[in-house]
């Protein structure tokens, strides 16, 4: 005869005898519907809505009219339920853990439209030649020429003129303490 054993999840499962079924902290075993009225007497009537609405093929209610009638609706729909089949021989083997970190390939700089160069008229030019001036140009005089604020001017040098375009971009600090950037011509 067929046993049931419910969790704390109220996850429902059937086993081919009472003595399949396991006996473990949380976990409730019956085999008849007065069983299962039974230990049904002490759950709030949430957890049987909970267990009615987790039931394959069931249609999902807010509320049963009382308690006899929620323990009738699940014990006839867990009827039909089947044994699970043991599981020992096709259950995957566990990965061993990964004893290195698995690096970031990093991307090939992209070919802009002109070879190191870019469209007449925007930012990308203005910025760009600025910073291929004999001497470079600071934060401060690409901040002037775009309208950018500093962050978004580093962002730019090291985002679209280093990464992706590919240049080098020279970094010094001069006497009076400004950060000059260049690029060789």
């Amino acid at each position: 005869m067929k046993a049931f054993s419910i969790d704390t999840d109220n996850n429902i499962t059937v086993h081919a005898s009472a003595k399949a079924a396991p006996r473990a902290e949380g976990v409730e075993v019956f085999a008849s519907q007065k069983a299962l009225a039974e230990l049904a007497a002490t759950w709030p009537a949430s957890r049987l809505i909970g267990i009615w609405n987790s039931l394959p093929g069931v249609k999902p209610v807010r509320k049963f009219t009382d308690r006899g009638t929620a323990v009738t609706r699940i014990w006839n729909a867990i009827q039909s339920l089947e044994p699970a089949a043991p599981q020992t021989a096709h259950v995957a083997p566990e990965q061993a853990p990964a004893t290195r970190k698995a690096s970031v390939a990093k991307k090939p700089p992209t070919v802009a439209t002109k070879a190191k160069g870019s469209r007449e008229g925007t930012k990308t030019e203005t910025i760009l030649g600025l910073l291929k001036q004999k001497g470079g140009s600071t934060i401060q005089a690409v901040m002037e020429a775009t309208g950018w604020q500093a962050h978004s001017v580093r962002g730019f040098i090291s985002a679209v003129v280093t990464r992706k375009m590919g240049l080098k971009v020279e970094s010094t600090r001069g006497a009076d303490g400004q950060r000059t950037y260049s690029v060789q011509a």
